[in-house]
């Protein structure tokens, strides 16, 4: 039975720490959300989430998190990947964890690919990643991009007027530069990107003729990377998750901290 006065099931899943919105929706659409013991494949529906049931896969799915929610900023490092269990069997970026982060719900804004590196946040707050991951709320993502080839002017030029990647997606400008030159055909670039489109520098470097040797995300909206050591995490601070919720349209008061764990400690 459906409760026209509760909330959206996508969200009240977000809500328990599951999954975004997004990757909610899907689930549903695939038939793998139960409420109440039935199968619900209506992406619109509400239900109120103090009496419903929710299950996911046969899993019975536990009411959101009463320690308050968790927002993490990683350093991943390259070699690992950006889901939680990997069929190859590959570390992923949850495995190398302190316990009590590991014992949370937590899932990523987002993804960097095996071979990248750089600022990846991991939390609980569904909503947050919501709006994170949503076009509306593209937060500008900065990049360190360490290349071989030729940068020339006209390659800074067709990444800010906006390009067509050779499979034909079409790019918003992209805000390059050439911070370092390491050698004849060697750079540094840095490159702003505000969209999320798979593997955008990667594919963006290919088709202007250059090769990736290293790629570091160095800041997500208004957040930095900073001096945080490769394969660590720390919680944001107070005024930085106030920020990141105000960069999406959430109101910065809702940032309650995590009263399980202490803040600014890099482990």
């Amino acid at each position: 039975m459906t409760d026209d006065n509760g909330v959206r099931l996508n969200k009240a899943l977000a809500e328990a720490g599951v999954c975004s919105r997004r990757q909610a929706d899907a689930l549903i659409a695939a038939g793998r959300v139960a409420v109440d013991g039935s199968v619900v494949t209506e992406l619109g529906r509400k239900i109120d989430p103090a009496r419903s049931r929710l299950s996911v896969d046969g899993k019975d799915v536990v009411k959101p998190d009463t320690a308050g929610t968790l927002t993490l900023m990683l350093h991943k490092k390259p070699g690992c990947v950006t889901t939680a269990r990997d069929p190859e069997g590959r570390p992923t970026v949850f495995d190398a964890l302190p316990d009590p982060y590991r014992k949370r719900r937590l899932f990523s804004v987002g993804r960097l690919d095996f071979f990248s590196e750089g600022l990846l946040l991991l939390t609980t707050d569904g909503e947050l990643a919501y709006r994170l991951a949503h076009p509306r709320w593209h937060a500008p993502k900065r990049y360190l991009v360490t290349v071989r080839g030729h940068v020339g002017p006209e390659a800074i030029e067709a990444m800010g007027r906006g390009m067509r990647l050779a499979e034909g997606e079409p790019l918003a400008p992209v805000a390059a530069r050439i911070v370092k030159r390491l050698a004849a055909d060697r750079f540094v670039l840095e490159m702003e990107l505000r969209q999320g489109i798979n593997r955008q520098v990667r594919r963006m470097c290919r088709d202007l003729g250059l090769t990736v040797l290293k790629l570091v995300r160095v800041a997500q909206g208004p957040l930095e990377l900073g001096g945080l050591a490769p394969g660590k995490c720390r919680e944001l601070a107070g005024e930085e998750l106030a920020a990141l919720r105000r960069s999406v349209g959430l109101p910065a008061g809702d940032a309650a901290p995590s009263p399980r764990t202490g803040r600014h400690r890099a482990t």
